[in-house]
């Protein structure tokens, strides 16, 4: 080994945490037979395949946005929403138009991320993105139209919310009527990111509004379960009755105002 062979472990790693290293210099690290340089290497390696992983689930869920870029379509708008399941709180719909200039990478189905990181998509979203728009119905409104037409609604109320208007969106699941070029894509937020944008937006702004809810009603534990009907939420309704926030066409909550 050359220079490497006067470098301490200590220097080692300050060098590869700064990506301070050129290919020759890598390849004396790899061969270096220490055990705390091995060790280093093997963590680098990791975060290389977690980076190449990343940027090539990137790629592949940006096949649509590009696809209509290259058609002429500039401002792409990803639409969906949270919370059709839940007995209890609102829909929440989100429409985002991404910066092809300003990428953000690790976007995928809400469901896949944990609360950290579906925060820190947020935050990024809001931060980089041309514009974001949110849509939301009560669940008095979802009573009244029923689920499926509360969430065409929350979806319609996102698109208009823009700052910018779309010439093209890509929804999940559902087409909207309204005069702009789209495509339904089933499982949209696990296939563009766009639409994976939209729906971290969503669920972080539906699961903030239940936690306000929380504090209105803490004994339904709206903070955990978010309205959906787990053990715990319908225990609560059987002790505590139904709120102004439930979902009274929803059959559990139904049967326990005696509906059934």
């Amino acid at each position: 080994m050359s220079g490497n062979s006067k470098k301490t472990i200590s220097e080692i790693k300050k060098i590869i945490l700064d990506q301070q290293y050129s290919e020759e210099e890598w390849m004396e690290f790899k061969s270096d037979e220490r055990k705390g340089v091995k060790d280093l290497i093997a963590k680098e390696l990791k975060k290389k395949d977690q980076i190449q992983k990343v940027m090539q689930l990137h790629k592949e869920m940006s096949v649509f946005e590009k696809r209509y870029n290259d058609s002429g379509f500039k401002a792409i708008a990803g639409v969906d929403e949270v919370g059709r399941g839940p007995l209890a709180g609102p829909v929440v719909a989100s429409a985002v138009i991404l910066d092809v200039d300003k990428p953000i990478f690790g976007l995928q189905d809400s469901k896949k991320l944990s609360t950290a990181k579906l925060n820190e998509l947020y935050d990024a979203i809001l931060e980089k993105s041309i514009s974001v728009g949110v849509g939301v119905m009560s669940a008095e409104e979802i009573d009244v139209l029923n689920i499926y037409q509360a969430s065409k609604k929350a979806m319609q109320k996102a698109v208009a919310a823009l700052s910018h208007s779309p010439d093209f969106i890509l929804v999940d699941a559902m087409e909207l009527p309204i005069p702009v070029e789209q495509e339904s894509l089933i499982k949209g937020d696990a296939r563009s990111i766009s639409i994976a944008a939209a729906s971290i937006v969503a669920k972080v702004t539906r699961d903030r509004m239940m936690a306000k809810l929380a504090c209105q009603y803490p004994e339904y534990g709206f903070e955990r379960h978010v309205g959906y009907g787990t053990k715990e939420h319908l225990t609560a309704l059987d002790r505590h009755g139904v709120t102004k926030v439930h979902r009274k066409t929803f059959a559990p909550v139904r049967e326990r105002l005696g509906m059934l």
